[in-house]
Order: C-alpha cells, then sequence, then structure tokens
C-alpha cells in the first residue's frame, strides 16, 4: 500500500482541524461569514447542508432524533477509516512468528469494535490498535460538536442609499370635506375589531412624510431617513367630577367637569337603548371658537345587571407638534419602527403657521354642513370612534362593566384608540404631495454563517490531535505491515481459505465447530506466516494420523523442529505423483528470490 493511501486519511483530518480552528478564529473577527440571501440550492435548504436541527412527528404522537447536518458528516466520515487498518494486526503477530491462537488465528478486533478492541489491545499490548482504537472512539464524541459548530444567524449591515421622499409638511387643501376623518375612524373601529397593527408611518402618536422603499423582495430590514413628522398627544384625563340626573325616566342628564373646570351637560333619552355613547365638544375659557379645535369629551352609559344606570366621560385636548426626526420604516411591512428626534427647526407652514397655527384638530367634532355628504361623514366620523372605544370595553375579559369597574378603565382604552385615529388622521391631512430625492441608511438583516467558538475550537484540536496521532500509528502500522508477504488482502472467505488450505493444522478443526471448540483445539498452539509461501503454518505441532506427503514443502509448511531425515513419510507413491503432475507442492514461491 501506497505512503499516499496511508497517510491520505490521517492528513485530511489534520488538514480539517486546521482548517476549521482558522475559520472559527476569523469567524469571531468577522462576526461570521456572508452567504446568500437566497437559496443557491432550489433541492436542498442551508439548514440540511449546514445545521443541526430537531425533527419531530407531532401528528403520529412521537418525536424522532434529530437529522445530522451535511458537511459535519462530511467531516467525521473520514475518520472512520483509520479503524478499518487494524484487520492487518493478527497477520502482522503472524510474521513475527510464535503467536499464539489468541493473539492470531482468533483475534478478530473488527468484530470487537473500537470499545472492546481497546481492552482487547491493552490484554495483549497491541500498542498500535490500543491507540487507534482510541482514536477511533474519539470520532464519537466528534459527532455532537460538529452538529453543533455551524449557525446560520441574522446581522444587521449599512448601506447608503436614495429614496424619494413623496410627502411633505402642509395642510391638504380638501380638508372641510371630512374624507380624511371619516377614513381614519373607520380605521381605528376595524383596528378594535380585527386587532390590526398601525398603518403604514404611523407609530404611537406619530406620523411622518411618506418616502418610497426599496421593493426587492429579499431585503429584511430598515431604511432610516431625516425627514419631518407629526406627533399627536391626546392628553386624556378623568373628570374632576360626574353626576347623573336621573328624575326623569325618559331624559336623563348628565353633568361633567374636566380638571380645567370646564363643564358639559349631556341629555339623553335612556329608554332608547341601555348601552349609549357619544362625544362632544368641551368650551373652556381661552379655547378656541373653532369647535373643530376645541377639547372634546367622550362619554359612556349603560346599565349594570342590577338594573342601575352608569357612566363614565373622559375628556381629550389633542395637540401635534412639528419635528425635524430620524424615522426608520421596516422594509418588510413599512410600518414605523422608530422615530427619534433632531430639532424642532421646521420650516413655517399652513400647520405650524396660519391657520392651524400648530393647534391640532381634534378629528370627532366638525361644523354643521348644508351639504348631506359631509354632514353623513361628521355623523359616522362621531359614532365610529366612540363607537370603537366601547367596542373595544366590551371586548375586554369581564365585559364593558370591567371598564365602569376600574377608576382608568376608558381612560386607557380611550387613549389608544384616540391616538391612533388622530395619527392616521395626521398623517392624511397634514402632508401634501411633493417630490424630493434624500439620502438614508438602509439596515439590511443579511444571513451569515457563524461557527460557533466554544464546540468548533474542542472540535478543532481533537482533529488535529487525532490526525497527528494517526499519521504517527499509520507510518508505524506501514513499516509492520509491508512486511507481511500476502498476495491478497486479508478480508474474503477465499483469501483465508488459500492462506490455510494446505497448512496441516486445518484437520483439527470441522466445518461445525463453535466458537468455544475453536478455542479448545487450538489452545497451546503457536502461529506463523512461512517466510517463503506466505501460509499460516503452526509451530512444533504432534504428527497427526492423516497428514499430506511429507515432501521439502510440506516439511516447509509444517515447520517441525525435526530435521527432513527423521521426518516419517505416510503418503504413498501415488500421492506423491498426483502432486507432482499437480505442481503442488510449490517448489518456487513468489517470495523466493
Amino acid at each position: 500500500m501506497s505512503w499516499f493511501v496511508v497517510l491520505g486519511t490521517p492528513f485530511v483530518i489534520l488538514a480539517l482541524g486546521i482548517a476549521l480552528e482558522v475559520g472559527t478564529i476569523v469567524s469571531s473577527e468577522r462576526g461570521g461569514f456572508k452567504v446568500p440571501p437566497t437559496n443557491i440550492f432550489p433541492l436542498v435548504s442551508p439548514q440540511f447542508l449546514l445545521v443541526r436541527i430537531p425533527l419531530s412527528s407531532s401528528e403520529y404522537g412521537y418525536s424522532r432524533p434529530s437529522s445530522q447536518s451535511f458537511v459535519p458528516v462530511v467531516i467525521i466520515v473520514p475518520l472512520a477509516f483509520m479503524w478499518r487498518e487494524i484487520d492487518w494486526v493478527p497477520y502482522i503477530l503472524l510474521w513475527k512468528g510464535g503467536s499464539p491462537a489468541e493473539e492470531s488465528l482468533l483475534l478478530d478486533y473488527i468484530m470487537l469494535g473500537p470499545f472492546l478492541g481497546l481492552f482487547r489491545a491493552s490484554k495483549y499490548k497491541h500498542r498500535i490498535v490500543f491507540w487507534s482504537s482510541v482514536t477511533a472512539l474519539a470520532t464519537y464524541f466528534f459527532q455532537t460538536f460538529a452538529g453543533s459548530i455551524f449557525q446560520l444567524r441574522q446581522k444587521e449591515q449599512d448601506y447608503s442609499i436614495s429614496v424619494t421622499s413623496i410627502k411633505d409638511l402642509g395642510l391638504i387643501p380638501d380638508v372641510n370635506q371630512l374624507n380624511a376623518f371619516v377614513a381614519a375612524a373607520g380605521f381605528a373601529e376595524a383596528a378594535v375589531y380585527q386587532s390590526l397593527p398601525d398603518p403604514p408611518f404611523i407609530s404611537k402618536g406619530w406620523a411622518v412624510a411618506q418616502f418610497t422603499l426599496p421593493t426587492d423582495p429579499g431585503l429584511n430590514g430598515t431604511v432610516s431617513i431625516n425627514t419631518t413628522g407629526i406627533q399627536t398627544a391626546i392628553n386624556c384625563e378623568n373628570p374632576v367630577n360626574t353626576s347623573l340626573n336621573t328624575t326623569n325616566p325618559n331624559s336623563f342628564e348628565l353633568t361633567s367637569q374636566s380638571v380645567e373646570g370646564c363643564t358639559v351637560n349631556v341629555t339623553y333619552d335612556p329608554i332608547v337603548s341601555s348601552i349609549q355613547f357619544g362625544v362632544l365638544p368641551v368650551s373652556c375659557p381661552g379655547s378656541s371658537t373653532n369647535i373643530t379645535l376645541q377639547p372634546v369629551m367622550f362619554w359612556f352609559f349603560h346599565n349594570k345587571t342590577d338594573g342601575s344606570p352608569e357612566v363614565k366621560t373622559v375628556f381629550c385636548a389633542p395637540s401635534i407638534k412639528a419635528y425635524n426626526v430620524i424615522a426608520s420604516v421596516n422594509l418588510n411591512d413599512r410600518s414605523l419602527a422608530n422615530v427619534a428626534i433632531e430639532n424642532e427647526r421646521v420650516p413655517s407652514n399652513n400647520v405650524t403657521g396660519d391657520p392651524l397655527a400648530g393647534q391640532a384638530y381634534n378629528g370627532v367634532i366638525f361644523n354643521n354642513s348644508t351639504n348631506p355628504f359631509i354632514q353623513g361623514r361628521s355623523l359616522a366620523t362621531k359614532s365610529s370612534v366612540s363607537g370603537a372605544i366601547f367596542r373595544f370595553a366590551s371586548q375586554m375579559p369581564g365585559g364593558p362593566q370591567s371598564s365602569f369597574d376600574l377608576p382608568n378603565g376608558f381612560l386607557d382604552i380611550t387613549s389608544i384608540v384616540y391616538t391612533q385615529h388622530l395619527s392616521v388622521v395626521a398623517k392624511s391631512i397634514y402632508f401634501v404631495d411633493a417630490n424630493a430625492t434624500l439620502p438614508a441608511k438602509m439596515t439590511s438583516l443579511v444571513p451569515i454563517l457563524w461557527i460557533d467558538p466554544f464546540p468548533a475550537h474542542i472540535l478543532a484540536w481533537s482533529l488535529i490531535l487525532v490526525g497527528f496521532f494517526g499519521i504517527v500509528l499509520q507510518v508505524l502500522h506501514q513499516r509492520e505491515r509491508r512486511k507481511v508477504p500476502l498476495t491478497t488482502p486479508p478480508g474474503s472467505i477465499g483469501a483465508v481459505v488459500s492462506l490455510t488450505a494446505r497448512s496441516g493444522f486445518g484437520e483439527l478443526l470441522l466445518p461445525y465447530d463453535d466458537e468455544a471448540a475453536l478455542h479448545r483445539k487450538l489452545r497451546g498452539l503457536t502461529f506463523r506466516l512461512d517466510r517463503r509461501t506466505g501460509a499460516i503454518v503452526a509451530d512444533d505441532v504432534e504428527i497427526y494420523d492423516h497428514i499430506l506427503g511429507a515432501d521439502d514443502a510440506t516439511i516447509s509448511l509444517l515447520e517441525r523442529s525435526r530435521s527432513r531425515d527423521q521426518t516419517i513419510s505416510f503418503a504413498s507413491s501415488t500421492e506423491l505423483a498426483s502432486q507432482a503432475a499437480s505442481g503442488y507442492p510449490p517448489w518456487k514461491t513468489p517470495y523466493d528470490r
């Protein structure tokens, strides 16, 4: 066997260990290795190639073992080949001669395997086999580390790009048509019913100028841009005093007073419905005379389980503020991820200046209109927002009664629904069409291949050590193995028969002998390989009752201690003639020089 074949496996193991150690160091320094954002192998997933993933079969009611990824298995498989070379060990011992049957003919390291072979090699002081067993056993522990060294992670990576801003700060000209208000109220109501998140470019009271986003479907990250944002504050609070006059069973009168001392009266017929709600303007000293810019009061009425009436009110005074901000928008759903205030130096416009002068529309109270469509939108907006608040309370555990019982029950719900409504309104009415190219930073989540340092270092150094010792073992083993005169590698039945067919001691054995019988019959005998023929022969055995011709070749095969002239021939002349005619015994072998 050539040195290239002998040292190929341990050199590959050593190289894998060094490569893994270098790769681990580079991975730690660079934060991983870039991989394509899309799978380049349509039929094979990256998880199959690199990552060990657990498999479960819940539909069958049991769990299966974890699957093994391809690359770690490729690292481990070559190690198994080191163990396959120890099937030569008994022949090496036979070549040295004087080998008992237990250490040669009856010794099967392949069947024992590396674990049991370790103890047998220690017993017989077969050092090469012992250390080969140690390296083979080490490979079983490598699988755990190999299955966990690779991870696919998401890493943020920044790019400088340009985006087109399609909105700028300004009051839309058709604000009095109330289309934006009724649409925002409808969204707020739908959000309560369907648990919808904030729409694009809106988040938690913020509305920013809309801009275009990259459309690459493989992108997963955010785009940050310097733009203009409107922050809406609803400033809601509980009343300081609320009373309900039920003297007239057909007309209840609700009176509620705000913290600022503003009083609002509501008269309604309790017979019409056991559940009623609405919103009214709050006229306070110093407030705007325009009811669309005034504070508002939401009120809610229902009958308790005992039939007694109960009311709640919430006062809100919305306000807006314009800022220069850094807005971050998610690429996958265009949701507003974050808003960071830079400054308040916003150019003057008809939102921060005349006619609004920074005042906010309350979004639910409007002037009466002779246009039935506009008037219908006004009524729908008021009904939708207050109705969405009451619907939210009804969806709470315990129904609306739980919100009536809590001191801040309706205050908290009103803050959520009203903030979302006014944020959508702000995006619709405080920004006008514009077109400008602005610099932006795109932070994209890209997949990377990460090598976990802890298992990788252990596996790498284990591979290096196994590879190094494997080279030493293979060199020592090769030196001993090359002396063995075998024309056919051991393993096949034919190869074994060719080595023992004419050795003589086979007459002791029968086809139906079990393992115990073989040990019993061969106990006390020593064996070796004949230096001329390469056959397995027994040392110093007694003459059997039936044996082949005692010519020179047979004496050489049996290797008796007696000299040729002392040997007694039991063979007939007919047998000797037949052997001579057939070319046996082999007077000249391939090993004779």
